[in-house]
């Protein structure tokens, strides 16, 4: 039998986002680069998801709607010790970084992230990993990581614009005058 008629079988690929929107343009983007997509929008979906779908590849939203998911890292490594882990965030700090590497995960990126980063951090090796990383390496401002958390406590809150400003400790009207200005990428 020739090679050219092997069916190639695409890696399973566990994607853990409550983002519903973000998740399926994960999944679209993901497949379209021949990966076999399970979506969930929980810990405990993530857990039966890698226990009946056994992902060579999981992507975790680090931040679930009222959960964390580096809680569930150490029993996804467990089930599945050879699956690639990645943490997502919107949330870029070392500590956390740090932590996720710890309990299981290969690797984290922080949101948002292109595509070819992704996918190299997905199917490269931690060698390979860094080198694309420290190219499309970005250091955000204190602005930016500013608004990245003003834009997770206020989707935390729904849109919720005074419930946002008061978990802030912010005035409502300055809080609206931060979200109208979104900071440029250096």
């Amino acid at each position: 039998m020739p090679n050219s008629a092997i069916a190639t079988v695409p890696s399973k690929l566990l994607i853990v986002e409550d983002d519903v929107i973000f998740a399926n343009t994960l999944n679209r983007r993901l497949t379209k680069h021949g990966f076999d997509c399970v979506q969930v929008d929980n810990n405990n979906d993530a857990l039966l998801a890698c226990h009946r779908h056994t992902p060579d590849y999981i992507l975790l939203d680090m931040k679930l709607a009222e959960e964390n998911t580096l809680s569930i890292i150490t029993p996804l490594r467990k089930l599945r010790p050879d699956s690639r882990i990645v943490l997502l965030t919107g949330f870029a700090s070392i500590a956390t970084a740090v932590d996720a590497i710890k309990l299981g995960a290969d690797d984290y990126l922080s949101k948002p992230v292109d595509s070819q980063t992704l996918l190299a951090t997905l199917k490269g090796s931690k060698a390979e990993t860094i080198e694309v990383d420290s190219k499309n390496e970005q250091t955000l401002s204190a602005e930016q990581v500013e608004w990245q958390h003003i834009q997770q406590v206020l989707k935390a809150n729904q849109g919720n614009i005074s419930a946002t400003a008061r978990q802030l400790s912010m005035h409502r009207r300055t809080l609206q005058r931060k979200l109208q200005k979104r900071p440029q990428s250096t």
